[in-house]
């Protein structure tokens, strides 16, 4: 063999050294690139997403049931402190029991029964009516708390005068005064007044024996003796002379 033919031949060789390694070179350079874009592409990155959701969920899940447990218990602990709330409030609320026993109005006091009060005719010198007055004099009616009890009154007293045997009954008219109420506590009084036209005159007149003085709101009444004279009988008049006033 020629020195030519060697050095071709080595030629050759280096060449397809080189071809080779080229080729194995590409080999590889494609084999990465395909690598890369498999796990770029791959649906094997979505396991990781799914278990990441999936524990998310779980953790959510957890959480909820956690939120649910404490928004249970919670909700005992709410209901459980508003019913000792409640029940502190109705504990300490001011005469709960009097006010809701007794039938009062809010205010823990009772207004006053027919049975709870005594009735007279205030005697005193102020309080007698003039039997020598032109018209309308007045009469005074006290009325005292007997009872154990503070209660309230107000209001216009019914007021029937009546005659020894009961016979004849005259029905006060009531005056267009304002009222209020007035709070007695045990013995404490008040009273009102009746307008009255006293006459002297034997004719046209009523002597009433008794007066039936009835509690506002009330039923049963107090009867009392009627201390003064004569009237003058107006019990068919629209406007009389004898009416009777609001208490206070």
């Amino acid at each position: 063999m020629s020195a030519n033919t060697t050095a071709r031949t080595v030629r050759r060789r280096s060449l397809r050294i080189a071809v080779a390694a080229l080729t194995a070179a590409a080999g590889l350079t494609l084999t990465a690139c395909s690598g890369s874009d498999a796990a770029h592409t791959e649906p094997a990155g979505q396991p990781d997403a799914g278990m990441a959701v999936e524990s998310s969920g779980t953790g959510s899940s957890a959480k909820g049931q956690g939120s649910g447990a404490e928004a249970s218990s919670g909700a005992k602990a709410d209901s459980g402190a508003q019913a000792d709330t409640k029940a502190g409030a109705a504990a300490k609320k001011p005469g709960g029991a009097n006010a809701a026993g007794s039938g009062g109005a809010g205010s823990g006091v009772d207004r006053c029964h027919t049975s709870g009060l005594k009735a007279a005719f205030a005697t005193g010198e102020d309080a007698t009516p003039d039997p020598n007055a032109g018209g309308s004099t007045t009469a005074s009616v006290v009325l005292t708390n007997k009872g154990s009890r503070t209660c309230k009154i107000g209001g216009f007293p019914g007021v029937d005068l009546k005659s020894e045997n009961g016979g004849e009954r005259w029905s006060l008219a009531r005056s267009s005064a304002k009222h209020g109420s007035i709070t007695l506590a045990p013995g404490d009084s008040t009273d009102f007044t009746i307008n009255v036209a006293l006459t002297k005159e034997e004719e046209g007149f009523y002597q009433p024996a008794f007066a039936d003085i009835t509690p506002p709101n009330e039923t049963k009444s107090l009867t009392i003796k009627w201390p003064w004279g004569t009237l003058v009988d107006q019990r068919g008049a629209t406007h009389p002379a004898t009416f009777v006033n609001p208490i206070g």
